[in-house]
């Protein structure tokens, strides 16, 4: 492996209290995967997905709160996808663009509207597309 490469990924995730273990409000991350040297072409080691599915959303496109549930890669074709957190923190991801949704609520947790999840919103005139690969757990 040839740690000289890395590429790194925004990742939205859903931080535990350390004292209660109850899901607190989502935040990014960056994680970081090791490019391997593959003849000139370097790459990750393989992931596995367990199904992917194309997106497209209209301009004007807006989400209430909510969590992803299941981490999923999103993959920007066309448009501005902005993912707001709820501190007014946010982020866009225009074509060519990826990151990670894997925010979610522990078992038997019931989502608070004040404290959990992110909304989307789909910024400017052109429409989103977008790949979403569910990754395996």
């Amino acid at each position: 492996m040839n740690d000289q490469y890395l590429i790194e990924i925004p990742v939205l995730i859903s931080p535990l209290d350390p004292v209660t273990q109850k899901t607190g409000p989502s935040k990014f991350v960056t994680e970081s995967y090791s490019l391997e040297d593959y003849n000139g072409l370097f790459i990750t080691p393989r992931m596995d997905a367990a199904n992917f599915r194309h997106r497209m959303s209209q301009p004007g496109y807006f989400s209430d709160w909510h969590v992803a549930g299941d981490p999923t890669l999103i993959v920007t074709r066309t448009g501005t996808l902005r993912i707001t957190l709820r501190d007014g923190y946010y982020q866009d991801f225009s074509a060519g663009d990826m990151f990670i949704a894997k925010d979610r609520l522990q078992p038997n947790e019931t989502f608070d509207d004040q404290l959990h999840g992110h909304t989307a919103e789909l910024i400017g005139d052109q429409p989103l597309l977008a790949v979403h690969i569910k990754l395996s757990s």
